[in-house]
């Protein structure tokens, strides 16, 4: 079974950064979209960032301009950079690869959280 995992979670003081860690088998990361969701308590999984290989990453309005995906190609790794943090940004932070044209993903990492004190 293919597993994604997540690294790089911990407590942070708003307005701090965090830098998450997403490693994947190498077939599943150099042809793929790979995103990055995170899970509030009592809320629902929300979209965050997305990259297309050479192509484009997107974001939600609620993290532009404070965090940033990447890709390391030579380690298959991808990256969520997050600076200016807020409290709303606490959550669990899942990776994922693979969407279909129904937009489902098909991989998933197990989750690392995030906590963002005032």
């Amino acid at each position: 079974q293919v597993q994604l995992m997540e690294s790089g979670g911990g407590l942070v003081q708003a307005g701090g950064s965090l830098r998450l860690s997403c490693a994947a088998p190498a077939n599943i990361f150099r042809i793929n979209i790979m995103g990055w969701h995170r899970q509030a308590p009592g809320r629902q999984r929300e979209l965050v960032a997305t990259v297309v290989p050479g192509i484009s990453t997107n974001y939600a309005d609620s993290v532009k301009g404070r965090f940033t995906i990447s890709r390391d190609n030579g380690n298959n790794t991808m990256y969520l950079q997050m600076n200016s943090l807020k409290p709303d940004d606490t959550g669990v932070y899942y990776c994922s690869a693979h969407r279909n044209t129904l937009g489902q993903w098909t991989y998933w990492g197990q989750g690392t959280q995030v906590t963002v004190s005032s």
